[in-house]
């Protein structure tokens, strides 16, 4: 499956469109734009499976920093201020990683 299958390819170019320079990636507005933030409880764990790139169950500081890429290859690498900014505000346990159980937390539902 692929981000694709859930995901319109429309809104994914939208969201891609709207945080193509450095330092302007919002997730908040990302999640709204893609159409993420109105996708089914089964359906962002899918979306998180697919952006969880080595499969550890967790998505770690270094997987977000392609989190962009994940929608489209050739989409550009979060800056270092946007990956440590999404991680401080999807991590709630501290532990340095995003995990699954926390899905809904990591779109701001």
């Amino acid at each position: 499956m692929s981000l694709t299958d859930i995901l319109s390819p429309s809104d994914i170019a939208a969201a891609l469109r709207d945080c193509q320079a450095p330092d302007s990636f919002s997730p908040k507005k990302f999640f709204q734009i893609s159409g993420m933030s109105k996708k089914s409880s089964s359906q962002l764990k899918e979306i998180f499976r697919i952006l969880d790139n080595d499969q550890s169950g967790f998505i770690e500081e270094d997987e977000l920093k392609y989190f962009l890429q994940r929608f489209e290859c050739g989409a550009r690498v979060l800056t270092a201020s946007e990956t440590k900014t999404f991680l401080a505000a999807a991590d709630h346990d501290g532990d340095g990683k995003i995990g699954a159980e926390g899905i809904n937390l990591f779109i701001y539902r």
